[in-house]
C-alpha cells in the first residue's frame, strides 16, 4: 500500500487496471487518498475458459424444462437464443473488451452508474452465486438416486440425508476455493468435458433406442408452435434467461485470467455454437424417450438414461458411467459459482463498499479466505432452509427461481449499461451495442415478470409466488439499508469529487 496526496481524485471509490495490476482508492481517516495494488495470480487460459462457459451456461436441468413445451421446444430455443443470448453475448464481448476488470459485471456497473448501481448489481450477483450454488448442491441426492438405482428413490425427500451429502460435497468445495485457482480450475474443466461427454451421449441416445427397437419418437428439429397458455409462457421465460445466461460470469475472475480482454471473448465466440446445439439436440433426446408431463424437471438427463438404459445388466452399467459424469459437472458448476460468488465481496471492498475484513488475501495462495468462509456459511443455511415443509422439487424451483430473479436484476443493468451508463463509458462501446441491448433489455424483464409462475406443481402457487418476489424485494432493501449505513461510514471523511476513471490495460 501507498499514499498518494497528490493523486487524481477522478479515481476514488472506482478500481482500475494498470499494467494488469487490479488498483482501487479510498480516502483514509486522516483526508489522505489511499491507493492499493491487488495481485492476483492469472491461472486462466482460453482453454479453461471455453470449458468453464459450457460448464456454466449449459445446466443439466433445462433440457427438461424445454422438453415440457413438447414438439415446440426447437422454436422455443431458436427465439430463446435470438432475443436474449445473441445480445448478451455480444454485451459481454463489448463491455469487458472496454473493461476488463476482476468483479466482472459489477465493475462494468460501477463506472457506469456509480457506488449505488454498483452495490446494487454486486449484491444481486451475489444473492444469486449463492442461491444458484445452493440449487447445484441441492439437485446432488436426486441424482444419487438415479445412479444408485430404484433403491435409492427415498434419498431426495429425507430431509437428513440430503442435507448430510450436500454438507459434504460444499466442504470439499470450500477446501479447494482456499486452496485457488491452481486446483479449482481442474475442477471445472472436468466438470465441463463430463458436461460435453454426457451431452453426446444424451445426443446419440436415441440411435441405441432405435438400434434395439425401443418405441421411442425422436424429432431433432420438430417445429410445431407451443400453446397458447401461462405454463408456456412461464417455462419459455425459463428458457430465454436461466437456460442460457452465464456467459459474463466468468469476467468476475478477469483479474485471475491470462489476457482477459481478448481471451473472454475468444471463448464466447468459441463457446456460444456448441452451447446451443446441445440445447437443442440434448431437449429433443429428452422427448424421445419422455413425455412433457412425467419428466423430472430436477434431473432430467440421469431420468432419460434410466428409461433407455434400464436398471439391469449393460445398460445399467452405462447408465450409472453417465450419470457418474454428471456429478462431476455439478461439482464442478457449483465450484465454478462457489469460486466466482466469493471474489464478489473482495472486489466490493477494494471500493471501500463494503468492509476491509472480505479483502484480505491469503498470503501464499492469494486467495480471500474471510469470504469464501463467509459464502459457505450462507450456502449451508441457504440447503438447510430450503427444504423446510416443501417438496424436493418445489424446494428446488424455489431455490432456483430467488436465484434468477436476482440474476435478472443484475442483467437489467449489464443492458442498461450501453443505453443510459455513464457517456465516458458510453463512448468506449461499439454504437450497435445500444440497440442490440435494448432487445436484451425486454427479454430480461419478461422473464423476471414471468419467473414468479411455478412449471411444477406445488402445495400453493401463491406462497410460491410470495417467496419468489417476496424475497427478491427484501433482499434488495436489506442490500439498500446496508448501503446506506455503509456510506454513512464513509461520509465522515472529507469529500471529493466523484468521476470515473479510465482503464489503463
Amino acid at each position: 500500500m501507498r499514499n498518494k496526496g497528490a493523486a487524481s481524485a477522478a479515481s476514488f471509490f472506482f478500481g482500475r487496471i494498470e499494467g494488469g495490476v487490479r488498483v482501487s482508492t479510498h480516502m483514509a481517516s486522516s483526508g489522505t487518498l489511499v491507493v492499493e495494488e491487488h495481485r492476483l495470480d492469472r491461472q486462466l487460459g482460453l482453454r479453461d475458459l471455453v470449458l468453464t462457459q459450457i460448464l456454466c451456461v449449459v445446466g443439466s436441468s433445462w433440457v427438461g424444462v424445454a422438453a415440457g413445451l413438447g414438439r415446440a421446444q426447437t422454436v422455443m430455443w431458436v427465439a430463446a437464443m435470438v432475443l436474449f443470448y445473441v445480445p448478451m453475448a455480444a454485451a459481454v464481448i463489448g463491455l469487458n473488451r472496454a473493461m476488463p476488470m476482476e468483479g466482472g459485471l459489477y465493475a462494468w456497473a460501477h463506472r457506469a452508474f456509480g457506488n449505488l448501481g454498483g452495490f446494487l448489481t454486486a449484491w444481486n450477483l451475489w444473492v444469486y452465486g449463492l442461491a444458484v450454488t445452493a440449487t447445484i448442491l441441492y439437485a446432488l441426492p436426486t441424482e444419487l438416486a438415479y445412479l444408485i438405482g430404484p433403491t435409492a428413490a427415498w434419498l431426495p425427500e429425507n430431509h437428513l440425508a440430503s442435507v448430510g451429502i450436500v454438507t459434504f460435497f460444499l466442504a470439499l468445495l470450500t477446501i479447494a476455493a482456499l486452496r485457488g485457482l491452481n486446483i479449482g480450475k481442474w475442477i471445472h474443466n472436468v466438470g465441463g468435458i463430463a458436461m460435453l461427454t454426457i451431452f453426446a451421449v444424451l445426443i446419440l441416445l436415441p440411435l441405441w433406442g432405435l438400434a434395439r427397437h425401443m418405441p421411442i419418437h425422436w424429432a431433432p428439429l420438430a417445429y410445431e408452435l407451443p400453446r397458447r397458455d401461462l405454463r408456456s409462457l412461464a417455462l419459455f421465460g425459463q428458457m430465454l434467461f436461466g437456460a442460457q445466461c452465464g456467459l459474463e460470469y466468468v469476467a468476475i475472475l478477469a483479474g485471475e485470467s491470462k489476457s482477459p480482454e481478448k481471451t473472454i471473448g475468444r471463448s464466447v465466440w468459441i463457446s456460444s455454437p456448441i452451447i446451443c446445439a446441445m440445447f437443442i439436440f440434448g431437449t429433443s433426446s429428452v422427448l424421445a424417450f419422455s413425455t412433457p408431463g412425467h419428466i423430472d424437471f430436477i434431473a432430467p438427463i440421469p431420468q432419460t438414461l434410466r428409461i433407455a438404459l434400464g436398471s439391469t445388466g449393460i445398460g445399467n452399467l452405462f447408465a450409472i458411467a453417465a450419470i457418474a459424469l454428471l456429478q462431476f459437472r455439478l461439482i464442478g458448476a457449483a465450484s465454478y459459482i462457489f469460486t466466482g460468488v466469493t471474489r464478489l465481496p473482495m472486489a466490493v471492498g477494494w471500493d471501500d463498499l463494503l468492509p476491509e475484513w472480505f479483502t484480505r488475501l491469503h498470503p501464499t495462495r492469494r486467495t480471500p479466505t474471510n469470504s469464501i468462509l463467509c459464502t459457505a456459511g450462507l450456502v449451508f443455511l441457504l440447503v438447510v432452509m430450503g427444504g423446510f415443509g416443501v417438496h424436493a422439487q418445489e424446494a428446488y424451483q424455489l431455490l432456483q427461481g430467488a436465484s434468477l430473479t436476482h440474476y435478472e436484476i443484475a442483467y437489467l443493468a449489464m443492458f442498461a449499461i450501453p443505453l443510459v451508463g455513464a457517456g465516458a463509458v458510453r463512448k468506449e462501446l461499439p454504437p450497435s451495442l445500444k440497440w442490440i441491448s435494448l432487445v436484451g433489455l425486454g427479454a430480461t424483464l419478461f422473464s423476471l415478470l414471468i419467473s414468479a409462475y411455478p412449471v411444477v406443481d406445488v402445495i400453493s402457487p401463491l406462497a410460491f409466488a410470495v417467496k419468489i418476489l417476496g424475497t427478491t424485494a427484501v433482499s434488495n432493501l436489506v442490500a439498500l439499508g446496508f448501503y446506506m449505513v455503509r456510506r454513512r461510514k464513509v461520509s465522515e471523511v472529507p469529500s471529493v469529487a466523484l468521476e470515473t476513471s479510465a482503464d489503463i490495460g
